[in-house]
């Protein structure tokens, strides 16, 4: 019998389990099936702060996992397969084991959706990012390519333009997704142009270890072009993980994870922090600040309820 678990090894996860472990509630973190979650596919994080010259995302989560470690928090590999809610303790399935909590955090994060060519996974990190807030700085006057046409896609293709010579959206139809506001100001930026009914097959250059162009294909010619781009941002939406709990708590049309009053879930001992409830800022530094919530949060119901 576990007093809470935590499902997740993210910020979000990673800083419920700090507090968690520092209130004596002795969490057990589960991984997930991306342990460490997106920051574990970024290079260097320069807007966490308390780090003036930046670190490696693989890094800071090594040193948030050591730090919850240190006051008790036990870890095990696996993903939450299923779960029973019903009634308290909450059961989850871990690749077949079950484990029982008095309280649960979930805190299993979204997932960018991708394009699914290999040369993207490759050059993951080393010029194809899913997030213009937090690698935009690092295209000081270059030219970018944004894939996608809805109102995340043209909110990032403004955004870069802050920092990059000109930015390229990419757009598998020949209209835009996004709301109208959002559409007249990307059509009067001067740095954004337009590509339509267009598709990535390749992103190059592997071998250089860094992006220097894309290869295009027309959707209603099949013509294919080569066009040198020294970043691509993917920006067609993520997907959050919350396939296990689907019809047992109160999510919106997405999938995200409704929450009120911090981070209280629809089901009084279920707790939800970091992207997996979060669909608007999707930052490690706001994530690890819903994780706090959540331990607190958990820590309050346990004491109300005679398990704390």
């Amino acid at each position: 019998m576990r007093s809470v678990i935590i499902l997740g090894s993210g910020p979000a996860g990673l800083t419920a389990a700090l507090y968690a472990a520092r209130a004596n509630l002795k969490p057990l973190v589960v991984d997930g099936h991306e342990a460490g979650g997106q920051l574990t596919l970024t290079t260097m994080v320069e807007n966490f702060p308390g780090f003036p010259e930046g670190l490696m995302g693989p890094d800071l989560i090594a040193s948030m996992r050591q730090q919850a470690e240190r006051f008790g928090t036990e870890f095990r590999g696996g993903s939450a397969s299923a779960a029973d809610l019903s009634r308290r303790p909450f059961r989850v399935t871990i690749d077949g084991a079950v484990e029982e909590g008095e309280a649960l955090i979930i805190a299993t994060g979204a997932s960018a959706k991708r394009l699914g060519i290999e040369t993207e996974r490759k050059l993951m990190g080393h010029g194809v990012s899913t997030c213009a807030t937090c690698d935009g700085f690092f295209f000081q006057d270059q030219d970018i390519v944004v894939v996608g046409g809805g109102d995340s896609a043209i909110e990032e293709a403004n955004f870069l333009t802050k920092f990059a010579r000109r930015v390229s959206v990419l757009h598998r139809r020949d209209k835009l997704r996004a709301s109208k506001i959002m559409q007249d100001r990307a059509f009067r930026n001067p740095k954004i142009d337009f590509i339509w009914n267009a598709t990535i097959d390749e992103i190059r250059d592997v071998k250089a270890g860094k992006v220097t162009g894309i290869r295009i294909r027309d959707l209603k010619s099949s013509a294919v072009t080569d066009r040198p781009v020294d970043g691509v941002f993917i920006a067609i939406g993520h997907t959050p993980n919350t396939q296990v709990f689907r019809g047992l708590l109160d999510m919106d049309e997405v999938g995200y994870i409704k929450t009120h009053d911090g981070t209280k879930t629809s089901v009084p001992g279920v707790f939800a922090a970091g992207d997996v409830q979060d669909r608007v800022y999707r930052q490690a530094i706001t994530a690890a600040g819903s994780g706090c919530m959540a331990a607190i949060d958990a820590e309050r119901f346990l004491e109300s309820t005679g398990h704390a």
